[in-house]
């Protein structure tokens, strides 16, 4: 009699930062799933002043913590090229999604916008749309609807971790010295013409 032993799955939250609108998901991943648990945005109203917009920002981080304890939070880097005083409430945004994780101490990884849209569609000028089409497919969300991009862009950072764990590994004991060493630890994932 053979037993396999599950993985349990590792449980990520991923966040686009936002001071209006903030995208959240969390997913289960194992080498062979990834199942999405929660994915939606946090609403911010811009009658409310930014301390209390912040305040807001931190609980929902801290209450995403304490009810699917995830072992991971990757966040979307800010993009430069807005002026300066979006940048600096967008900054703070971030500051207070990742002051929330670190109090929980969770492993925290900053992705830039670039590297999650190669991550996801292999293109790093792939537009919103495209990073939506491709996660439908990837995570069978074919019939799934969003009202926001803000959301796809969270979930597209905590596919983008998934995936950057897989490759890179949880530890430097993980890393490869080069192809042949990739190619010899990792049979399963050469495909031949």
């Amino acid at each position: 009699m053979t037993h396999t032993l599950q993985q349990s799955p590792k449980i990520i939250l991923g966040i686009d930062p936002g001071t209006l609108m903030m995208g959240y998901s969390i997913i289960a991943a194992t080498p062979r799933q990834i199942k999405v648990l929660d994915m939606d945005v946090l609403r911010l109203s811009a009658k409310k002043d930014q301390y209390e917009r912040l305040q807001l920002i931190h609980q929902k981080v801290t209450g995403l913590i304490a009810t699917f304890k995830p072992q991971y939070f990757a966040i979307e880097a800010p993009f430069f090229g807005k002026n300066v005083q979006s940048m600096l409430k967008l900054g703070r945004a971030q500051g207070v999604a990742i002051a929330a994780a670190m109090g929980a101490n969770l492993i925290v990884q900053e992705y830039s916008p670039k590297k999650i849209k190669q991550s996801i569609t292999g293109n790093g000028n792939a537009d919103k749309e495209q990073v939506w089409k491709m996660l439908q497919q990837i995570l069978a969300l074919q019939d799934t609807v969003i009202n926001h991009y803000d959301i796809s862009d969270a979930l597209a950072v905590a596919v983008c971790h998934h995936y950057q764990e897989r490759i890179v590994g949880p530890s430097a004991g993980n890393k490869v010295k080069g192809w042949e060493d990739f190619i010899k630890n990792n049979p399963g994932r050469i495909k031949l013409k």
